[in-house]
């Protein structure tokens, strides 16, 4: 199979170090063919494709939106690696991405209640609840922040089941509906500022304070520092 295209969707108007270092870790450690931005593309980011978005909705109505923009492009590969501008792929995947999913979902609805309710929690329940109508009786959790190898027909049946819900959690939806199976791992996303990090794990992922302010960002600057082929020179 040919090197898949990676598709991430980026929101509008931020600097993005983020994804400046993601785009370096992807150009050396993850074969592909074309890197796409979907929704805004900022004014450093050179040699990539942009599929532009109206991102007049939630944070999840507009991923949802840039996926399926991506989707619906001829000219993006099917299938396609789905990505966010914060999955760093720290080692280089000469095999491709590995299938990989967090466990049950129900394990992972303890841990959200835990820490409290909202969207995000809302969303992973009805996502179950509509798995679990489908015939899932113990869905699993693809709600990694690790890159995701996507047909474009299941994702695309994916979303218009879920078309009601307004926080469809899309990865888990897309993973247990074309039954994708793959190993179970813990998620990589680093909270903290804190030195305790899986530092040998083949991908980590941030928040926008534990990049800017944390040991796990701090080593992921000095570790790529030098820009690559999808930054333009001098860019900011």
């Amino acid at each position: 199979m040919a090197a898949p295209d990676i598709v991430v969707p980026v929101r509008e108007g931020a600097a993005n170090a983020q994804l400046r270092y993601a785009l370096r870790r992807w150009a050396a450690h993850l074969p592909h063919r074309h890197v796409w931005l979907v929704g805004y593309r900022p004014p450093w980011a050179a040699d990539v494709r942009h599929i532009p978005t109206r991102q007049t909705g939630t944070k999840y109505a507009n991923t949802t939106l840039a996926v399926r923009a991506a989707i619906e492009h001829t000219e993006v590969s099917d299938p396609f690696l789905l990505t966010n501008d914060d999955f760093f792929v720290m080692k280089r995947l000469v095999d491709g991405v590995p299938v990989l999913h967090r466990g049950p979902v129900r394990d992972v609805e303890r841990y959200y209640a835990s820490r409290g309710s909202g969207k995000y929690l809302r969303g992973l329940r009805e996502t179950r609840d509509l798995l679990v109508s489908l015939g899932h009786a113990d869905p699993l959790s693809y709600e990694l922040h690790v890159p995701l190898l996507v047909d474009k027909a299941g994702m695309l049946n994916t979303l218009d089941l879920g078309r009601h819900l307004d926080v469809l959690h899309k990865r888990t939806a897309y993973g247990v509906l074309s039954r994708i199976g793959g190993a179970r791992i813990e998620d990589v996303k680093v909270l903290h500022r804190r030195p305790v990090f899986p530092v040998d794990s083949p991908f980590l992922s941030t928040m926008p304070d534990s990049f800017t302010n944390g040991a796990v960002g701090l080593h992921i600057r000095r570790t790529f520092p030098r820009a690559c082929r999808y930054e333009r020179p001098g860019g900011r």
